[in-house]
């Protein structure tokens, strides 16, 4: 067996054997070429070289982007550029300082996409950078890259976009950072917080909170549902299980069939059952943003949810159109186009009460929080619903339970104050003084 750091002298390397190997270690191919596999799986070719009578260690790339028969062709292109006195590792160095910043992101990706804990945080990583930071500095060398570029891409969402804006800007100098590691670009980094940036924009803390997501007002949240009941659709459905849950959109997108629980569920139930069911779904940590598994409590009203969609071939409970997960912007669409229709019939719609915005699907989490509040519900219960962090370090490793059957009752008090009954929570609360 292969451990890390142990040479193997070895007959020539296969294709088959460069994709399938994944014990850590370096493995040689001859002519100073070998393959090195990092204990995280990460594979790159190596070449070691003497240059100029120095013994010298090339990267030549990783595979499956350069293949064995492309790692042996460079390395004899080195070898030969070596023996004309020539420096193939200067060289390399060279071409790197024209790579753009388009160019960098991808690389940057390529190599750190694993160390992120989820999918959704990889899409956002992506997303950003795209969306915000790629018109203005896409094309750009990164030795070419200023403060003032940075500026650029910050100054329109910073004051709008804040949170967003924020992000964006670790993101860039997380690039920009390991451009200058590799060899790509050299000096400061422009997009430095610490006095660089900070110099020139105000701190995200100090700027108004416009980044908040519109929230559904409270009174205006029985009415909303029922407009949403009536709509057609999957996507409509999605945004009715989200609010019922507290859940994210991507929970909820992403969510597939065998993350549910019926276990001993009658079927039949009807809403005003709201203590009944035991039905469970359990998201797994590498879908969650905390990065630990989260158990969501199912009430009728969630169930009945279920129980009208048609299941298909895909794992996807709600599944987009051709395959794969609905977009977030799917779901967004259910609620701009409530709001259109509202508007149409002369009525002021579904705005949050402190920026007068149209209520998103995210925001159903904070119009959640709210009501849990109102209600007298403890606090770490509600906290628990929306997956957030509750307490310290230390708070939580003694906090082992999750009050999945206090929270049940908790969800089940919500799905009732949706459907329009006031006093729905009285019974839960006096519940949950006694759990």
């Amino acid at each position: 067996m292969a451990t890390k750091g142990i040479r193997k002298p070895q007959k020539a390397l296969t294709a088959r054997f460069v994709d399938t190997v994944t014990e850590p270690g370096k493995y040689f191919d001859g002519q100073g070429l070998f393959l090195r596999v990092q204990p995280n799986g990460a594979k790159q070719w190596v070449q070691r070289i003497v240059i100029r009578g120095k013994r010298c260690e090339l990267g030549l790339g990783s595979p499956p982007a350069i293949p064995l028969a492309t790692a042996r062709k460079l390395a004899l292109d080195h070898r030969g550029a070596a023996m004309l006195g020539r420096d193939p590792l200067q060289e390399k160095r060279e071409t790197r300082s024209g790579l753009t910043f388009e160019a960098a992101v991808e690389s940057f990706l390529s190599a750190k996409l694993d160390e992120f804990r989820n999918e959704k945080h990889k899409l956002q990583w992506r997303s950003t950078l795209d969306t915000y930071a790629n018109p203005v500095l896409g094309e750009k060398l990164l030795s070419d890259i200023t403060l003032q570029d940075v500026l650029k891409v910050l100054e329109p969402i910073w004051q709008s976009k804040t949170e967003t804006a924020s992000r964006l800007r670790g993101r860039i100098e997380a690039v920009l950072s390991w451009a200058t590691v590799a060899g790509h670009r050299k000096g400061d980094n422009p997009a430095r917080w610490k006095g660089n940036l900070s110099e020139m924009l105000p701190k995200p803390d100090k700027v108004a909170k416009q980044d908040n997501q519109p929230a559904l007002a409270l009174g205006d949240a029985p009415r909303w549902r029922a407009e949403l009941a009536r709509r057609d659709g999957l996507a409509a459905r999605a945004v009715e299980f989200l609010a019922l849950t507290a859940a994210r959109s991507g929970e909820v997108r992403g969510m597939t069939w065998d993350e549910l629980d019926f276990a001993g569920l009658d079927f039949n139930l009807t809403p005003a059952a709201t203590l009944a069911t035991t039905a469970t779904w359990t998201i797994p940590a590498s879908r969650m943003k905390a990065g630990r598994a989260h158990r969501v409590p199912l009430t009728p009203d969630a169930v009945a949810v279920l129980k009208g969609l048609v299941r298909t071939e895909s794992p996807y409970v709600f599944p987009a159109q051709r395959g794969g997960m609905l977009s977030d912007m799917t779901l967004s669409a259910v609620m701009r186009r409530m709001q259109e229709a509202e508007v149409k019939a002369g009525r002021t719609g579904f705005l949050d009460p402190a920026s007068k915005r149209p209520a998103v699907p995210h925001g159903l989490r904070s119009t959640f929080r709210q009501w849990a509040a109102e209600q007298g519900f403890p606090r770490d219960m509600a906290e628990m619903a929306l997956a957030h962090f509750v307490g310290n370090e230390v708070e939580r490793a003694y906090q082992r339970s999750d009050m999945l059957e206090r929270r049940r009752a908790m969800m089940a008090a919500w799905a009732g104050f949706l459907r329009g009954e006031s006093g729905a929570a009285d019974n839960v609360v006096k519940l949950g003084a006694a759990g």
